[in-house]
């Protein structure tokens, strides 16, 4: 019967994970080894947070659809434990259950605990209430009350998993844990209390006893058992620390994230499939895309400050789940062919050969037989070269790869792969008015503005982190008295505040004098307005707003939020300025605003509340004002997405659920954009190929289905500069159109995503040019019109496939030039 036992656990390990049975995950110097077999293992990052438990099983089902093996995530500590000891893992915070419906679906599961986890989530996941306990001088270096709350929360995480059976050594899914994150950047800025931290790390990590191999990333000098891994767009010239530590690649950066005020950035399918393709040319076994599925930042989630709260990354499943084609199908043909020379690439002898001008061709061979990648990094010259006495040509800034070194299965920058366009439609619901009906409030701000009324007082400008990150807002509100013979009394003066970058609405005896804010990446700003002040007392308020706390670089948790000062008086009378510092006055604080913390206008239970709201006069561009409607759920199961178009910025809640820091009113830069087709040669970077210069840098909010309930929906908005809400509208992202341009010998596959074909709009076989939605007929093409062979193959059908040949579509004129089929299809 033991046995048959051990019979059934690798029955179940073929198909893939045991349910049941632990099985052994250990490594060496080429692979990581699981129950004694090396393993070419491809992971992407979905961040359980930054979608919903709904969301989940399609969101894995299509990683492993489109090749992967692993599903890898963050654990984010401030999360889970937003008050000390007062843990939250409901909800879209199930770790557990996340963890298992990777399980479920079959799947390996790698868990990066940190628990600084950076992830531009805000303060880098840790809680800001750390920062406030006596004794905490700084974080990630040897201070014993941190390290003592890391390792409990560690611990804690470990304990939760283990109670599960999750770990691969008691038969669950998780093959590798992270501790700490990317400390190698920044170890030399904490001397060598850095080291000692590291190692400290290592130490505690090892006494959990979780049975499966830890990783430290960017991380050279990890001590051992930990496996030093690379983050970054590219790492074929990565090398680990020991030779008994296989060559691991934990992030790669898939697109980059986006800030407010910043170009959407992309990063092409050639050049991401060239990047992995080189990994493994060059000895890699383990790549993790960060981010398969970006998400969203929910709530007050996203760090920076000022990064939105779409978290798209350009990512192979775009931000609402969608397949971001061609990127997902161009990668799945590349994990097929590198799964297929699974045993080859981890045990043959590797030899290359370099022709020169960067073009190298590596053999990976077995007594079985051989695999083989030409490399060509020419950012411009295609090469030919002549190998084991045939002749093969390498485009610039492409890997091809030949699995028996003989024929060519796959090339990075030939992409076969569809392109699918996904556009917004109306809101359909049944009877669904055309302009949503709109009631409004305004938020209570007498007390602060007029009264300098607050909860607590200080004879200091105090930093904002003070108040453990429980509201974006926080009042900073002192007096001063004038008399007409003080020195500083003129005709001219001025208010001017010193800030850490956050937004400053400033208020002087009741009236507001102006508001400022800054960009990503801007740490300090000054904010200087001329004011009118009278005889006696003189009220100034000032409302700081943060957006998102800085999550990433040396001691950032040290950075100071909020108005640092000095906050200035400063009188002008002719050549002569006095300059009155009032940072040590007596200074009063609120924290949050009356709607937020107190009423709570967004609740759930309040949303059919009616008393203090209006439906008369409902203001437009009206600072600090609240707004609610009610809508029926779009009809179907295509995403939804808030259009805010004409909004200023604020806060957005469906039912109650906080959609996240909306902001459509602040454009990205107007520079940096062409319309020309993105060159995917040459090394990537966050600024090339960057899209919508001058357009909002967000302007639709994803509205998860499981948000929306049959029936009456409430939205609420909280619009902080002023706006107009009769733009306001929903609506659902389906796939319009799809584009082919496949090579000849291939086989392009078009979908319409459930939705069938309905008319086929351009199709070339031969030399076709342009781009999806400009496709024109090049120099050569087939002597009859294709057009008819598209339409009796695609028409009225959710999918179809066709074999590029000239069997299938008809003779050419086009002798030796490369043949393409170029199909442009609607939905």
């Amino acid at each position: 019967s033991v046995c048959y036992a051990h019979l059934l656990c690798l029955l179940f390990q073929a198909v893939f994970i045991s349910l049941s049975c632990a099985y052994n995950v250990s490594h060496d110097g080429r692979a990581i080894i699981i129950d004694g077999q090396r393993r070419v293992l491809l992971s992407g990052s979905i961040h359980y947070p930054r979608s919903t438990p709904e969301m989940w099983p399609d969101l894995i089902r299509k990683a492993k659809e489109g090749g992967l093996d692993a599903i890898e995530t963050y654990v984010f500590w401030n999360a889970h434990e937003p008050a000390r000891r007062q843990y939250d893992f409901s909800g879209h915070l199930d770790l557990i259950r996340f963890i298992k419906t990777i399980q479920d679906e079959g799947l390996y599961a790698v868990l990066r605990i940190g628990p600084y986890v950076c992830a531009e989530w805000n303060y880098g996941g840790f809680p800001v209430w750390l920062h406030n306990m006596p004794g905490v001088q700084e974080f990630r270096t040897v201070n014993e009350v941190f390290m003592n709350e890391m390792q409990n929360f560690t611990t804690l995480i470990v304990d939760m998993v283990k109670q599960e059976k999750l770990f691969a050594s008691q038969g669950g899914p998780i093959i590798i844990a992270q501790i700490e994150n990317e400390y190698g950047n920044m170890i030399s800025n904490y001397g060598d209390a850095g080291k000692v931290y590291i190692d400290w790390c290592a130490k505690m990590a090892e006494s959990l006893d979780i049975g499966v191999p830890w990783i430290m990333c960017q991380e050279s000098d990890a001590p051992q058992p930990m496996i030093n891994t690379c983050n970054g767009w590219y790492c074929d010239s990565f090398t680990p620390n020991d030779p008994n530590s296989p060559k691991m690649w934990t992030e790669n950066w898939t697109g980059w994230f986006k800030s407010w005020g910043g170009k959407d950035p992309h990063r092409t399918a050639e050049d991401l499939a060239f990047s992995v393709a080189r990994f493994f040319q060059t000895g890699g076994t383990f790549q993790n895309y960060y981010m398969y599925h970006g998400g969203t930042n929910f709530g007050r989630t996203s760090g920076g400050p000022y990064l939105t709260t779409s978290y798209d990354y350009d990512a192979p499943l775009d931000e609402f789940g969608n397949l971001n084609q061609p990127k997902w199908g161009h990668l799945k043909e590349l994990h097929t062919v590198l799964k297929a020379m699974e045993k080859t690439l981890t045990h043959g002898n590797v030899s290359t050969t370099d022709f020169g001008n960067s073009v190298t061709a590596t053999v990976y061979a077995t007594e079985e037989g051989s695999s083989c990648f030409f490399g060509n990094a020419n950012t411009t010259g295609d090469a030919t070269i002549t190998f084991q006495g045939s002749d093969y040509v390498v485009p610039a800034w492409s890997v091809s790869i030949l699995p028996d070194c003989k024929t060519e299965a796959y090339n990075t920058a030939k992409v076969n792969t569809q392109t699918s366009v996904i556009v917004k439609k109306p809101n359909q619901a049944e009877n669904e008015p055309s302009s949503l009906k709109w009631v409004w409030r305004p938020e209570a701000i007498d007390e602060p503005v007029v009264q300098g009324k607050g909860s607590f007082s200080a004879s200091f400008l105090i930093d904002q982190k003070v108040i453990n990150d429980a509201s974006d807002y926080l009042w900073y509100m002192t007096s001063v008295d004038l008399k007409p013979d003080d020195i500083i009394w003129s005709d001219n003066m001025t208010l001017r505040v010193n800030t850490t970058g956050i937004v400053l609405h400033a208020f002087v005896n009741g009236e507001h004098v102006g508001s400022q804010w800054t960009k990503y990446g801007v740490f300090k700003d000054v904010f200087q307005q001329q004011v009118k002040l009278n005889p006696g007392k003189n009220q100034i308020s000032l409302l700081s707003v943060t957006v998102g706390l800085q999550n990433y670089g040396p001691m950032f948790d040290m950075v100071q939020a909020g108005i640092t000062g000095p906050v200035e008086l400063i009188g002008q009378k002719g050549d002569e300025t006095v300059i009155k510092d009032l940072s040590c006055h007596k200074w009063t604080y609120e924290v949050g605003l009356t709607g937020l913390e107190d009423n709570k206008f967004y609740s759930k239970a309040s949303t059919n509340e009616t008393c203090g709201w209006s439906a008369e006069n409902v203001p437009s561009n009206s600072k600090m004002t609240w707004y609610k409607t009610t809508f029926k759920a779009p009809l179907g199961n295509d995403p939804v997405v808030l259009d805010l178009q004409g909004m200023g910025k604020g806060f957005a809640w469906v039912n109650g659920y906080n959609l996240g820091r909306y902001w459509p009113s602040y454009l990205a830069e107007a520079d940096g954009c062409s319309s020309d087709p993105c060159d995917y040669r040459g090394q990537y970077d966050n600024n090339k190929c960057v899209t919508n210069c001058g357009q909002p840098s967000q302007r639709w909010y994803h509205v998860p289905r499981s948000f929306l309930q049959d029936g009456e929906n409430t939205l609420v908005l909280f619009e902080e500069f002023g706006g107009n809400p009769w733009q306001v509208n929903f609506q659902t992202l389906v796939v319009g159109s799809v584009c082919g341009n496949a090579h000849e010998k291939k086989t392009l596959e078009l979908s319409c995503n459930g939705r069938p074909i309905s008319a086929i709009k351009f199709a070339s076989f031969g030399d076709p040019q342009g781009t999806c939605g400009s496709f024109q007929a090049g120099t050569c093409q087939t002597e009859q019109d294709i057009l008819p062979v598209l339409q009796q193959e695609c028409v009225g059908k959710e999918t179809c496939s066709i074999d590029i040949s000239e069997d299938k579509l008809g003779k050419t004129n086009c002798g030796s030039v490369v043949k393409k089929l170029a199909v442009e299809a609607v939905c």
